[in-house]
């Protein structure tokens, strides 16, 4: 490997490593939420009553990392559980009132930034995007890193 596409990975990484920290730092202050949770709330905005694995798809993320999300959601009251009305055995999540206001007032989040590019990509690209992320992981030793949400615990 050159030096120059080591550079070339390393810069593009940084770059969205510091969008991410500016979006965590920007939906906080502006919102008082980190940029996890504005994420969640978008996805809610864009669709109601979601089950949890729908949520977790939504975000691509595991229905762990977005449970600890929503339950901080829950607990601000942003978000409420409920059992779907076509199906009382199915529980969904959906946005409150006081939730849409705050979802209203953020803007695009990097994420959905990130994730729109990806669609951008064919599939082939995305494919060997994957693969080579994940070889890239692997081979610096941090397969066994658990992938939450951004910023995140």
């Amino acid at each position: 490997m050159t030096g120059t596409e080591a550079q070339r990975i390393m810069d593009a990484l940084r770059r969205i490593v510091r969008e991410l920290r500016l979006a965590d730092h920007s939906s906080e202050s502006e919102l008082g939420l980190g940029a996890a949770q504005v994420f969640v709330l978008r996805q809610l905005l864009a669709r109601a009553d979601q089950s949890m694995s729908e949520l977790a798809a939504a975000t691509r993320t595991s229905q762990s990392s977005v449970s600890e999300v929503v339950a901080r959601l829950v607990a601000r009251g942003l978000v409420e559980r409920h059992t779907a009305p076509e199906d009382r055995r199915r529980a969904v999540l959906s946005i409150t009132a006081t939730g849409r206001r705050v979802a209203a007032r953020a803007t695009l989040t990097i994420q959905e930034r990130l994730l729109a590019g990806l669609e951008q990509l064919d599939r082939e690209q995305r494919t060997a995007l994957a693969a080579d992320m994940e070889a890239w992981l692997a081979a610096a030793g941090l397969t066994d890193v658990p992938p939450t949400m951004f910023f995140e615990p």
